[in-house]
């Protein structure tokens, strides 16, 4: 089947009041940028629905871009018809016919938004349910569990038939709701943590902390590959990159073994919160889950978080591992997270280390060291690199 357009349909973005006109052309500009390679389509949108004009463009390459664009509730590949009656019963048989494998049952549904269209909805699927089943004596009508649904749009912009529709992610348009400073690791949550804060149309940014020799070039590498990953799903992603042995070793070698994750952690948020400040992010986050490790107790975090005065995201927060894993195979980070290149927090992890650890005790073991000359060495030394979405296509600055 030749398609003339894809529909697109949102549904968070309809509830949005009077801001629905920003939140729509965000979207819009969202999805021209996903489709830039696709030089013939054009995007237009009307009230509660956008329109991709494939103009000869392959429709299934298309959707396979627009299903990573957050603010789609579901796109549909779609015929432009007459409004006549007549043409929309026989487009709606021939959309039926090219089925493979053949359906046994089906429904119609008709959206008349126009209503200057002189056949009620109702009227418009019965007649072409009729047309359907003289000319497919095998097929039947099943308006509960059909195999088939013909859609009918009938709108003032034009009148769409389709038998297809296609989840879309939802959330919301990435770059509505500001911007988010991510603490990338090379494991399994983070990557997912991102993932989810761009459902919610932040924009994303992100920072690692990199601890050479102790921890390979091939380690960032990945932590790399992870960010690349994400720039799939939100656009270009510029990545912090944060020299961090000598506040471990400092660590390491002034305060106790069992306090070393918590304090390198508070670390971790004080230079975040200047790098953050510094890119106007309005938001650190992380991929916490509560009581997963011995550093995520509701002790732990509340001493960690008493450095900083920026808010903190944990959208994994009430998540298992399960759920998080599931997650990450479905947007393709999995693989790259197992990959046996450890990062700073698994090579100097202690072997006990606090699960409930105070907050004055941190203060007063941080005593030793010389903590704002670290945290400004380290963000001062901060390279940046900008992710796209072409892999390895790197450009690296200084703050």
């Amino acid at each position: 089947m030749n398609y003339d357009v894809i529909l697109i349909r949102y549904g968070e973005l309809a509830l949005k009041g009077k801001n629905r006109d920003m939140f729509e052309e965000t979207l819009m500009r969202s999805v021209k940028s996903v489709l830039r390679s696709f030089y013939k389509v054009k995007v237009r949108r009307n009230y509660g629905r956008m329109y991709v004009e494939l103009h000869g463009e392959d429709a299934y390459e298309v959707m396979d871009r627009l299903k990573r664009v957050f603010g789609i509730s579901s796109i549909s590949p779609t015929i432009h018809v007459d409004p006549d009656i007549e043409v929309i019963k026989e487009r709606s048989l021939e959309l039926i016919r090219q089925m493979n494998p053949q359906p046994r049952n089906f429904r119609v549904v008709t959206r008349r938004a126009d209503k200057r269209y002189p056949i009620p909805s109702m009227e418009v699927n019965r007649m072409v349910g009729t047309h359907i089943l003289r000319a497919l004596p095998a097929i039947k009508v099943d308006v509960h569990e059909p195999e088939a649904i013909v859609n009918i749009e009938i709108r003032t912009e034009g009148t769409y038939v389709s038998c297809e529709t296609i989840p879309g992610p939802g959330g919301l348009p990435v770059g509505v709701s500001g911007k988010v400073l991510l603490l990338l690791s090379g494991g399994i949550d983070s990557p997912v943590a991102g993932w989810m804060m761009m459902k919610r149309g932040v924009t994303l940014e992100a920072i690692h902390f990199h601890s050479y020799p102790y921890t390979s070039e091939r380690s960032l590498e990945k932590v790399r590959d992870l960010a690349q990953k994400l720039t799939k799903w939100g656009g270009t992603v510029r990545l912090h990159i944060v020299p961090f042995t000598e506040i471990q070793t400092a660590i390491r070698d002034k305060c106790p073994e069992d306090y070393l994750i918590t304090i390198m952690r508070r670390f971790m948020m004080r230079i975040s919160e200047k790098v953050a400040a510094n890119t106007k992010a309005l938001a650190l986050a992380t991929g916490e889950s509560l009581g997963q490790v011995a550093s995520q107790t509701l002790e732990s975090m509340d001493t960690i978080n008493k450095v900083i005065s920026i808010p903190m995201l944990r959208p994994l927060i009430g998540m298992d591992k399960i759920e998080i894993t599931d997650i990450s195979r479905k947007i393709d980070t999995y693989e790259l997270s197992i990959l046996p290149y450890e990062d700073c927090c698994t090579v100097f992890t202690p072997k006990n280390p606090v699960t409930r650890p105070k907050a004055y005790l941190a203060e007063k073991f941080e005593t030793a060291l010389d903590v704002d000359a670290l945290v400004e060495d380290a963000v001062n030394r901060t390279v940046i690199e900008e992710i796209t979405t072409k892999p390895r296509e790197v450009v690296s600055d200084l703050f």
